[in-house]
């Protein structure tokens, strides 16, 4: 997968998985990463789907219906990377943290309802439930960051709000940011995030 990778402070400490949004790429969240954890390594990563030119982690078959059998693929391939990678660059495998927007949102929520070891915590910013169901592993410990807007038109209150449910049923501790915007990723957002990730992974 296309990708960059920044070597942090020390590879036995965090590494932050950006996942971008519907037509970004792997540059897109990097300032994002910066502001979280100027200390971190960064695994930046490009999707491997294209939607009329547009990088994507996995197929929809609409706006908002996911393609169910790409999707699981897709983050199969995401997670075999991922182990891939952390014997390539020598970083804590078990401390992965992924920071996804939208799409890049999905496929993180996604590596969460599939594999129980994929991130040790994520922050989805405007994410969708990506699957429904399927049992889902033990999620005990990780950390879940969720923001959401009251006015998105792409995810619904109680899309995040089932989300939320789904997660919390399975072990993982989650909270919610709201806003009263839609669908973009605000600098507020931004600025809650950072505020949970110091609080929650320091």
């Amino acid at each position: 997968m296309k990708h960059i990778f920044k070597e942090g402070k020390q590879l036995q400490g965090p590494t932050l998985l950006l996942l971008h949004g519907t037509g970004g790429t792997e540059t897109d969240l990097l300032p994002i990463a910066e502001r979280l954890d100027p200390d971190a390594n960064v695994l930046s990563v490009r999707g491997n789907v294209l939607e009329n030119g547009m990088p994507r982690f996995f197929k929809r078959l609409a706006e908002g219906v996911f393609d169910e059998e790409d999707l699981r693929l897709r983050t199969k391939e995401l997670y075999e990377f991922l182990d891939e990678a952390a014997e390539e660059y020598q970083f804590d495998r078990n401390y992965v943290i992924a920071v996804g927007y939208s799409n890049g949102a999905n496929i993180a929520g996604s590596l969460l309802f599939r594999y129980q070891d994929a991130l040790s915590a994520a922050i989805l910013h405007h994410p969708m439930v990506p699957s429904r169901n399927i049992e889902l592993p033990e999620l005990t410990n990780v950390k879940v960051l969720i923001t959401a807007g009251h006015n998105d038109p792409l995810c619904t209150e109680q899309e995040s709000l089932d989300l939320e449910r789904i997660l919390k049923d399975n072990g993982a501790l989650v909270q919610i940011h709201w806003e009263n915007n839609g669908h973009q990723l605000t600098q507020t957002e931004v600025a809650a995030a950072s505020e949970w990730y110091q609080k929650e992974m320091s």
